[in-house]
């Protein structure tokens, strides 16, 4: 009866640990970093001056709206933009997550123009810095844009070009941004 019990019992547990190491692990989470990205979801609407560093003459005044929003998940936000002057017009999609094991915020910009950015940021306080470094020609050049939170559905916001081997940033267009409506309940988060 022992034997037939051990037997009857071999099959059991050998059913029971395949179905246990069939089971899928758990599905990441979040961390606390990417909560903080929060207060960028919505429709923003923005104001700014571009112009060539060193110049001293009015800028060209742009327009744009950005919606953002939490891709499933919730471990990238999506960036929609759209910016427009009278003499440009240019579309963007962008991922903005942080990296866990590097231990910084990515940015990821592809736009209308041709241009593909991969920025690494940090927050301090209510101040994000993103800095990437990108062929101009022939030349390498670094790019800093700070974003300054002023209030709760507003941010200023700055881009700033440097020689890769200077530290003499020059801004190349500055402006502000304001939350026009929060996000959508249907999407991400």
């Amino acid at each position: 009866m022992k034997r037939g019990f051990a037997i009857a019992l071999v099959p059991i547990l050998f059913c029971a640990a395949l179905a246990a190491a069939q089971t899928p692990p758990p599905m990441p989470a979040p961390g606390p970093e990417l909560k903080k990205l929060d207060y960028f979801v919505g429709t923003w609407k923005s104001e700014s001056e571009m112009k060539p560093p060193g110049s001293t003459s009015p800028g060209m005044k742009m327009s744009g709206v950005d919606h953002i929003e939490w891709m499933s998940g919730d471990f990238f936000l999506v960036v929609r933009s759209t910016e427009a002057s009278q003499m440009l017009q240019a579309q963007a999609t962008g991922y903005m997550g942080y990296s866990p094991d590097e231990k910084f915020y990515t940015m990821d910009i592809f736009n209308s123009l041709g241009d593909a950015e991969h920025s690494k940021g940090t927050v301090e306080g209510d101040v994000w810095t993103f800095t990437s470094t990108r062929k101009m020609g022939d030349q390498s050049m670094k790019d800093r844009y700070t974003m300054t939170v002023t209030s709760p559905n507003s941010y200023s916001y700055k881009l700033e070009i440097a020689p890769a081997q200077s530290a003499d940033y020059s801004t190349i267009a500055q402006g502000k941004k304001t939350r026009v409506s929060a996000a959508n309940p249907a999407a991400g988060n």
